[in-house]
């Protein structure tokens, strides 16, 4: 039955649902852990400034010149796995709708497997996910640029 209930939720999304993006990175999980999880790190690539409060329930904040993002921290398994929600693009700052940001790391041979998925796309108008979806998938691909730019240029960091 749940599965019949799964296939019959995924049919009724005429839209995607996740974004996924995985990148292979020359660099340690504790060194790419710092990036992600630290206001310093955060600060490097995504993002001018960044808060965070790292804990399941923490608050955080990440700031571009043109806007700010107010963030839940939600998951925490150091040093793999680090999730957050925030607010959906586009839509009105009361609007209570969030998506879920997970990124998971995994060590290889050469370093680490940095993985980002983005959930909850499904719950908007086609409208409003037309504009919050495609605004994110250009979003990723710049930010996780940031990254990859930012690890090269500072190997050595914590």
């Amino acid at each position: 039955m749940a599965t019949a209930q799964l296939l019959y939720e995924e049919a009724a999304v005429a839209f995607p649902n996740r974004i996924d993006r995985t990148v292979e990175l020359a660099h340690p999980p504790a060194r790419v852990w710092a990036a992600l999880t630290t206001a310093e790190g955060l600060a490097s690539w995504f993002g001018h400034e960044a808060e965070i409060d790292l804990r399941p329930g923490g608050t955080g904040e990440l700031r571009w010149e043109d806007h700010t993002s107010p963030i839940r921290v939600e998951r925490v398994e150091e040093p793999a796995v680090f999730a957050f929600t925030w607010p959906i693009h586009g839509l009105p700052d009361s609007d209570p709708r969030r998506t879920y940001v997970e990124f998971t790391l995994e060590p290889t041979d050469a370093g680490t497997r940095l993985t980002v998925v983005e959930t909850g796309f499904a719950q908007l108008s086609p409208e409003q996910h037309d504009q919050a979806f495609g605004g994110n998938v250009e979003g990723w691909a710049a930010e996780l640029g940031d990254l990859v730019a930012h690890l090269a240029a500072h190997p050595d960091a914590a």
